[in-house]
């Protein structure tokens, strides 16, 4: 049988065993699409199924999360935790806490981050995991009551030898911390090497905040000077407007580019100021504005379009950190056109509602893999 015939057996094989689950067989097919020159090089992997035991992980667990809140009234959540592959290392990958989440997530994420993990050189393998779980709008109480009922069944999986999961979208410190208290309390371990991503007083690494975000940008940096460029001068939009995206705007602008919009679920907003990271970070100036326009904008279809040529986009990609964005070149903006693809005019928001220096870009449609990977948002796969 040729090989791209066997690429493609093997794809119909993965949609047939795991059906439903769109982003995961996306994934696979992305990743398939590139191996058909390495079965020819070494047809020994086709002959002992190499492909496929790499798309089947190595372990799958789904549990119930009960939990109560402020009010005593008992929650039902899904746990989630796809130990894809060990084959080089320990499993490594984020937990991931939002609604969207569902197995075919979970697998999509565990399948990529077997390769995300493998090119840093380092001896990790790939895993990921999360729930369905929504922790906007909770208190810190019921955000607790809920690591801990997650972590009381997660914790037989894990071990520094074994499973060492990160943080992910609504997954930071705050849950880590409550996740690694409870994982000490039922283990009486200090294992402190089972979760990364902690902050600093029980086990977090320095410079962990900022890693995601500067490593975007010196991935980009590296690219571009393979091309004889630099970021110098360079208009940039970060997708999303969380943690990665912070230092992903600060590295950015001291390497002298021009950041001119950030986004979350939904919208982006234009930054003709070129304000700093500050803005968003510390001041939530950035975050302000969306929220006052999105408001403006809530009974009407769409916003007016930036009408800024755009010379790097950010997306999340191909950045090896659990919860990062970097910066590809993708064809949302066009360079030629005065306006951009899928957007159009809103009738409701006049210029004398707008802040200035701030411009709210609202998608109609989306291309299915621009994905808002930061712990602050999320869009569609």
């Amino acid at each position: 049988m040729p090989f791209d015939e066997r690429i493609e057996t093997i794809y119909q094989q993965v949609k047939a065993r795991n059906p439903g689950e769109d982003e995961f067989h996306q994934a696979v097919k992305e990743v398939l699409e590139c191996l058909g020159q390495v079965l020819v090089k070494h047809p020994e992997f086709a002959e002992q199924k190499i492909i496929e035991r790499i798309c089947e992980p190595e372990r799958q667990i789904i549990w119930r999360v009960p939990w109560q809140d402020d009010r005593g009234e008992v929650h039902i959540n899904r746990g989630f935790r796809v130990e894809f592959n060990s084959a080089i290392g320990v499993y490594k990958g984020g937990l991931r806490f939002h609604p969207s989440v569902y197995l075919g997530i979970i697998k999509f994420l565990g399948f990529e981050q077997i390769f995300k993990n493998a090119l840093t050189g380092m001896p990790i393998g790939g895993g990921k995991g999360g729930s369905d779980f929504d922790p906007k709008g909770k208190s810190d109480n019921e955000v607790m009551r809920f690591c801990q009922s997650f972590m009381t069944e997660l914790y037989r999986h894990l071990g520094e030898y074994t499973d060492v999961p990160a943080g992910d979208i609504g997954v930071g410190g705050r849950e880590l911390g409550y996740m690694f208290g409870q994982y000490k309390r039922i283990t009486n371990k200090y294992e402190s090497a089972v979760l990364t991503g902690k902050g600093i007083g029980w086990g977090g690494s320095l410079v962990r905040t900022e890693a995601t975000g500067y490593g975007a940008v010196f991935f980009v940096r590296e690219m571009l000077k393979v091309r004889k460029d630099s970021l110098e001068g360079k208009k940039c939009v970060v997708s999303g407007s969380g943690n990665v995206a912070i230092y992903t705007i600060e590295k950015l602008q001291q390497l002298g580019a021009k950041v001119i919009a950030c986004s979350a679920v939904g919208w982006s907003i234009r930054n003709s100021l070129n304000r700093d990271r500050n803005d968003v970070g510390r001041n939530k100036t950035w975050l302000a504005v969306a929220i006052q326009v999105t408001k403006l904008a809530s009974n009407s279809k769409f916003i007016e379009a930036s009408r800024t040529r755009v010379d790097v986009l950010g997306s999340n990609r191909l950045c090896s950190g659990d919860n990062g964005s970097s910066l590809v070149s993708l064809p949302t903006f066009s360079s030629s056109s005065s306006k951009t693809t899928g957007l159009a005019q809103s009738p409701t928001h006049s210029r004398s509602n707008r802040t200035p220096g701030a411009e709210l870009l609202h998608f109609r449609s989306r291309p299915k893999r621009l994905a808002f990977d930061t712990d602050a948002s999320i869009g569609q796969r």
